[in-house]
Order: C-alpha cells, then sequence, then structure tokens
C-alpha cells in the first residue's frame, strides 16, 4: 500500500484519535468499575467496536441482562448504521472480502469522514476505518491499564460518548456550506422527542429525515 495513502489516511482520522482514546478510556474504566474483566473490554472493541452500544453493554453485561434484551437494545442505539449502509451500497458492491470489515469497521465518526471522500479509493476507505478502530482498542487498552492503578470517581464519565458526538456535529457543520440537512436533523429530532418519547424517537427520527432528505435531493433535482 503506497506510504501517500497511509499518510492521508492517518491525517483524516488523528481527529477522531484525539477523541476516541479519551471515550474509549473511559469505556474501559466503566467496565472495570463494575467488575468486569478487562479481556471483555478488549473483546468488545475489537468484535463489537460500536461506540455507544458498547457504553450500553456495560449496564446489560453488569445486570446480567437476557439476550432477547440485549438485542432489542443494540437494534435500538444502532439503527442508524442501516441508514449509513444504504449510502454506501455502491462501494460495497466493488469490494470483495474486504467488504465485511468495511462494513464491521463503520462507526459515526468513520462514516463522517467516508461522506467526504471518493467511494472509489478502496485502501483509502479500509483503512479510515482501520485506524479508526486501532484508536479505540487502544484507548481500551489504556483504560484498563489505568484502572487497575489509578482511583477514577466515574460520575458523569459515560457522557464521553455524547460530547465526542457533539464534536464531530460541530465539525461537520463548520466544514460545510449548506446546514440545511443539519437543521433539519436537529428540529425533526426534536419534534420525535416530543411525540414519540425518548424510546421510540430514534426509529422514527432517522425515518423521517431520511424520507425529507429525499424529498429535498427530488425537489432540487438532485441526481
Amino acid at each position: 500500500m503506497k506510504k501517500d495513502v497511509i499518510k492521508k489516511a492517518f491525517q483524516l482520522t488523528f481527529p477522531v484519535m484525539m477523541g476516541y482514546i479519551f471515550v474509549a478510556i473511559a469505556f474501559a474504566v466503566l467496565m472495570k468499575e463494575k467488575g468486569l474483566s478487562p479481556l471483555y473490554s478488549l473483546l468488545l472493541s475489537i468484535f463489537v467496536y460500536a461506540g455507544a452500544m458498547q457504553f450500553a453493554a456495560v449496564e446489560l453485561l453488569s445486570s446480567g441482562a437476557g439476550i432477547l434484551s440485549a438485542a432489542i437494545m443494540t437494534l435500538m442505539v444502532n439503527i442508524r448504521h442501516i441508514f449509513y449502509g444504504l449510502s454506501l451500497i455502491e462501494p460495497y458492491k466493488k469490494m470483495k472480502k474486504e467488504k465485511y470489515y468495511f462494513i464491521h469497521s463503520l462507526s459515526d465518526e468513520t462514516y463522517s469522514i467516508l461522506c467526504t471522500q471518493d467511494k472509489n479509493d478502496r485502501p483509502l476507505l479500509l483503512l479510515i476505518g482501520l485506524f479508526n478502530q486501532l484508536y479505540w482498542i487502544a484507548g481500551t487498552l489504556i483504560g484498563s491499564w489505568l484502572s487497575e492503578y489509578l482511583f477514577f470517581d466515574t460520575t458523569g464519565i459515560d457522557f464521553a460518548m455524547n460530547a465526542l458526538f457533539l464534536v464531530i456535529f460541530v465539525e461537520q457543520w463548520q466544514s460545510v456550506e449548506h446546514h440545511f440537512p443539519a437543521i433539519l436533523g436537529i428540529v425533526l429530532s426534536l419534534v420525535c422527542l416530543v411525540v414519540f418519547g425518548q424510546n421510540q424517537m430514534v426509529i422514527m427520527s432517522m425515518i423521517l429525515i431520511l424520507a425529507s432528505l429525499l424529498a429535498y435531493r427530488k425537489l432540487k433535482g438532485v441526481n
């Protein structure tokens, strides 16, 4: 693989690294506080790698939740990834076996970077996903190590993931000229929160946002 591709992937993912490492540290510390083995933290970061869902998994694992409860919770938390995948069907088709890792590594932060890149540059796309997961794994390892030797007051530490989402939103807002999609997403999410409540708002807001953006795209004549 060319050095310039590796360099570009690192430059693009560097801001994510600064967030992922600290958020993953928070995740590993919470796991340790709940009495769960650091091995579980590492395995989750390697084979699940689902950011917000990993934070939710802390409570699921520590409370002994059943498989059905875990499955429903996972669907609710990660339903947005269905919409991510729909916009990347064409790049998927052009890939071979590597598409399975490409799908596995598609986090929110990775998707936000991919949206600004050439979808035909498969080596770059894969490296972006790989680097981001390696940052998360590194943070998990650091957090597991620190939790063995240092005491943490974990009050509010689970807000780290929310803070990262907020930073990504601000970065995306500043990088584009047209803010209609972002404003639409905020408004529809708030409406769904009021109308459908906290438990149902994620699915409904994603459906409404997708339908609205497709209608807007058709109205503007975008292919």
